[in-house]
């Protein structure tokens, strides 16, 4: 009779062990899939937070709204923005930038985005409907018309600040430096680099 109870208790015992090693598979598994999971999520915070700092210091995206800048940016186009230059040279005539809205009112905006006319000790001036620049005629081939709003005398531009102005010469199409005056370097973002989006479109400025 003791035999047969041994001998009946085996498949049990059998079983017993077949559980247990499917337990510590379940559990090396659960362990492992913790493990992966902890390894993506550092990945994960690891590269958030380089991509802010590059976008906070080094890059940004932007992207146009309005016409302002027309014949050269169309409303809808997505921009490179190259911040780190700022740390290296000060802007120059002809870069088109990012800046933050100077201005005040209902229709501020967050950002604009303009072409430099004028640096640090330049006096700027519309003459007869044209750009004049230290008292010559600025070349600026970016351009599809004439300056249709009105006329301003000889602005001097104070040191660190710089006067800014839209492409588009419309009648009224730019709010830029003849509205809020000559901005501070401060408040430049960066310089656009390119149109990287539509990619008909791409191309360095």
């Amino acid at each position: 009779m003791e035999r047969k109870l041994e001998e009946g208790g085996l498949p049990y015992r059998k079983r017993s062990d077949r559980t247990s090693r499917l337990k510590k598979y379940r559990s090396l598994r659960r362990r492992k899939w913790i493990a992966e999971f902890k390894d993506w999520l550092i990945m994960a915070v690891v590269v958030f937070s380089v991509i802010s700092l590059l976008n906070l210091f080094v890059f940004n995206i932007s992207m146009v709204k309005g016409h302002s800048m027309q014949p050269t940016l169309y409303e809808g186009e997505r921009l490179f923005i190259n911040k780190i230059t700022l740390a290296f040279r000060d802007p120059r005539r002809g870069d088109i930038v990012v800046l933050h809205d100077p201005s005040n009112g209902p229709d501020r905006k967050e950002y604009l985005v303009k072409r430099v006319v004028g640096i640090p000790g330049d006096i700027v001036e519309v003459r007869e409907h044209k750009l004049y620049v230290n008292g010559k005629p600025a070349a600026e081939p970016y351009v599809d018309t004439a300056i249709e709003d009105a006329d301003f005398s000889p602005v001097p531009v104070g040191r660190g600040f710089y006067f800014v102005m839209g492409d588009n010469r419309h009648a009224g199409a730019s709010k830029d430096s003849r509205f809020f005056g000559a901005v501070p370097l401060k408040m430049i973002v960066g310089r656009a680099a390119f149109i990287w989006w539509p990619l008909s479109k791409a191309n360095t400025l």
